[in-house]
């Protein structure tokens, strides 16, 4: 997913992010409960062992809140479907598992509803869904879940601005709603969101990156787009890039968009033949996720790259 589709994407996604709710203000709990065990889950997921963040989800919850593990169940499946987006094998699967992390979380406002982790988790819970919307072209609907996750994070921060993970939530909004194109725009004014601000919403997602519980890695994938679509700073992409590589080498998707920023923004083809050829030796040694179909695209594009122009 690239361009115009995951810009709208960032837009449903972070429109979870103006905090504000009226009559509540003072924090009401503290920060992420097993925040420490959940982002361990997290880094799992993505690292693409995903037979093995099920296994510590099915451990952690409880302690960890039951609709923390369903949203986390649901960013899994998303993270797989990326493997492989031309694949629609897991759609099913993942629509059923955010509806599940939705209901987890709907029930858990409604029992606490000044518990501001239970909002939290209820947006994590829409997330997955409006990026795989956004993946299959379906705006509309994309735009309404963001909608949903808008106000939960809404909540969540009016409860407890301190939960830094639901701030960077904000400058993905502040940020998108001001460098969106034309028809992103206009969904959000059908949807009565508020306008952006790029210099904010950068600044709040850098300084949330730095101090959030669970969400690092997912940020810094967040932000390499930021850059090298509308930051003009290709080279602080590839960067965050190379880092989330080394720290979660067995999932191909960091490092073939290593091999595709090359040539798109580098226009080196050298340095993209040695990332496809990086990403071929992994799959051979079976050290990355999915490596038959990881081996097959790289032998593909190599290819492609050597054939004379």
């Amino acid at each position: 997913m690239s361009g115009p589709a995951a810009t709208l994407a960032a837009v449903a996604i972070a429109a979870a992010a103006i905090a504000g709710s009226p009559g509540v203000t003072a924090p009401v709990t503290p920060a992420l409960t097993e925040a420490r065990r959940l982002a361990a889950v997290y880094d799992a997921i993505l690292n693409a062992e995903f037979e093995r963040a099920a296994a510590e989800l099915r451990e952690s919850c409880p302690p960890a809140p039951e609709a923390a593990c369903s949203a986390l169940a649901a960013i899994s499946l998303w993270w797989q479907v990326l493997i492989d987006p031309e694949s629609r094998a897991l759609d099913e699967p993942l629509r059923r598992a955010c509806a599940d992390a939705i209901r987890t979380g709907t029930a858990w406002t409604h029992a606490e509803p000044r518990n501001a982790e239970a909002w939290f988790y209820l947006a994590g819970g829409y997330a997955p869904l409006v990026q795989l919307k956004v993946l299959r072209g379906e705006r509309v609907s994309a735009a309404r879940d963001g909608k949903s996750a808008k106000d939960a994070l809404e909540r969540t921060l009016a409860l407890d601005p301190t939960i830094e993970d639901a701030h960077f939530g904000i400058g993905l909004y502040h940020y998108y709603a001001d460098v969106a194109p034309a028809y992103a725009k206009l969904l959000r004014f059908l949807l009565l969101l508020p306008g952006g601000d790029r210099v904010k919403g950068l600044a709040e997602m850098q300084e949330a990156r730095a101090h959030g519980e669970l969400l690092t890695g997912e940020a810094d994938f967040q932000l390499q787009q930021i850059y090298l679509w509308y930051e003009h700073r290709p080279g602080d992409a590839l960067a965050l890039l190379e880092a989330l590589d080394a720290r979660y080498p067995a999932n191909p998707v960091f490092l073939q968009r290593i091999a595709d920023a090359q040539t798109t923004y580098f226009h080196d083809v050298a340095a993209s033949v040695n990332a496809w050829e990086r990403l071929l030796d992994r799959a051979r040694r079976d050290q990355i996720a999915r490596a038959p179909l990881i081996a097959a695209r790289a032998e593909q594009k190599l290819r492609d790259l050597r054939s004379p122009r």
